[in-house]
Order: structure tokens, then C-alpha cells, then sequence
């Protein structure tokens, strides 16, 4: 009868074949954890991510409200440099022309939120004196878009039946950053249109010489 036991050779390959089988399964999780994790998924369970660098290339995917945002502002219209303004047939008020005050009003900063109602337009002023400064910075909640005209209106001893205004900035976006020189005297601000069949929330901040 031949004997069916395993030899002491065999024995030392099965024990070396099991070994380097869990040391390639602990590699692997080693690097799963390491790399792989932070890089493809943003994971970083234990740190080494954000150590090792592997963290910076994780790009995070749209979210499901900002790609729903985008398919439904894809038909975009154009802005023509007739929109920019008034118009020709508003005339210019004399106190557009009248010369910078000798002092500015104080320097302050704010936060608000702007609720757009959806289907609808809105606005949103703040009073500038001729030739004061205003740094802004607004973004919808979600990165909804919305078409906005940030513009000025003088202010006038006497409300005309048409309102004059110069248009700064005409566009549809989410976000919007920049400096406002007053060029006269008066309302300065927005106004947001909402083309979508839900509210928008605009937060605004604002840090310049203005009153609300």
C-alpha cells in the first residue's frame, strides 16, 4: 500500500504558497486604505489620505441637485448690449453729474440670504454715495442659476415716471464676485429672476461703504 500522507517538502510549499497569500491580502488592504480610498472616494478612515497627499486628488462627483440645475439651464438665452441700461428714450438726471460728497459713509459688512420665489424676479438694493466702494460675493444655495442684472439707479429729488439706470453686469450664473465704484449717487444692487419651477436662495455678503 502506497502512502497517501503529505511530505515535509510538500508541507513547506502549502505553508509558503497560505503566507504570501496574506501578505499580498494585508498589502492590499494596506494600500486600499492608503491610497486607493482617499484618492478615489474621498474615505480617509485613518489619516494617511491627507498625510501622504492621496487625498487632493479626490474630486467629488455633482450632486444630483446641481446636475438637475444644470440639464434645466442648458438653453441659456443670449444677452444683447440692448439689455445693458434704460435705454436711449430715458433721459440722464442732472444729479447723476453732481460731484462726489466730501465724505464717504462708514465702512461695514453683512450677510443676508435673498429668497427668489420661483417663476419670479426679485431685487436687492443697497444706498451708495457718489464714488464709494462696495466689495460683494453672492452664491445660490445649491448653484442654481439664476439671470441677474446688477445695475444702479440715481437718486433724484423727483421720481420720474421712468426710472434711469446703468447696468454694471448682465448674465446668467451661480456665483458672482467683484467691486462696485458708485458713479453717482443712489440705489445699487440686483435683480435675480428665477426661471425654475422652485425657490432659489441667494447668500449674499457684502463689506464697503453703503447703507441697507
Amino acid at each position: 500500500m502506497e502512502n497517501s500522507n503529505s511530505t515535509p517538502t510538500q508541507n513547506i510549499e502549502k505553508k509558503s504558497i497560505i503566507k504570501a497569500i496574506a501578505i499580498a491580502f494585508i498589502c492590499g488592504m494596506a494600500l486600499l486604505i492608503v491610497a486607493v480610498l482617499p484618492a478615489e472616494y474621498g474615505i480617509d478612515p485613518i489619516g494617511t489620505g491627507k498625510l501622504f497627499g492621496f487625498s487632493k486628488l479626490y474630486v467629488p462627483d455633482e450632486d444630483d441637485n446641481n446636475l438637475q440645475a444644470m440639464v434645466s439651464n442648458t438653453n441659456i438665452p443670449l444677452v444683447k448690449m440692448e439689455k445693458v441700461g434704460s435705454g436711449p428714450n430715458v433721459p440722464r438726471p442732472v444729479e447723476a453729474d453732481y460731484p462726489a460728497p466730501d465724505k464717504q459713509l462708514p465702512i461695514r459688512e453683512d450677510q443676508t440670504e435673498v429668497i427668489v420665489p420661483a417663476g419670479k424676479g426679485i431685487e436687492f438694493k443697497i444706498n451708495v454715495l457718489k464714488y464709494g466702494t462696495v466689495k460683494y460675493e453672492w452664491t445660490t444655495q445649491n448653484r442654481e442659476l439664476l439671470y441677474f442684472d446688477f445695475h444702479g439707479e440715481v437718486k433724484q429729488k423727483v421720481k420720474p415716471k421712468q426710472t434711469y439706470y446703468d447696468s454694471y453686469t448682465i448674465a446668467t450664473a451661480n456665483n458672482m464676485v467683484g467691486s462696485l465704484l458708485a458713479p453717482f449717487e443712489g440705489s445699487h444692487g440686483w435683480y435675480f429672476r428665477n426661471s425654475s419651477s422652485q425657490d432659489v436662495v441667494v447668500k449674499l455678503k457684502l463689506k464697503g461703504q453703503y447703507t441697507l
